[in-house]
């Protein structure tokens, strides 16, 4: 299992719960201020995550005024 530093986890716990509540697109901006980073930062860790992450599968959706991302539950 993939070592998380403990913005990722806050990250990975937010799409997780979004998961499993049915939703599927987020935005950079929606995460960081339900868990209190900046945008940027959490834009930044999602490519990461997207590589490490076994729980959800995390792409790159499409990027209007902010990147929006697909987040599906894994298998």
């Amino acid at each position: 299992m993939s070592e998380y530093t403990e913005e990722e986890q806050r990250i990975l716990a937010y799409l997780t719960d979004s998961v499993t509540r049915g939703e599927r697109y987020v935005r950079s901006k929606t995460i960081a201020d339900a868990i209190g980073l900046t945008a940027k930062q959490v834009g930044s860790r999602l490519p990461r995550l997207a590589e490490k992450s076994d729980d959800v599968d995390i792409e790159k959706w499409g990027r209007a005024r902010s990147t929006t991302w697909r987040v599906t539950p894994q298998g």
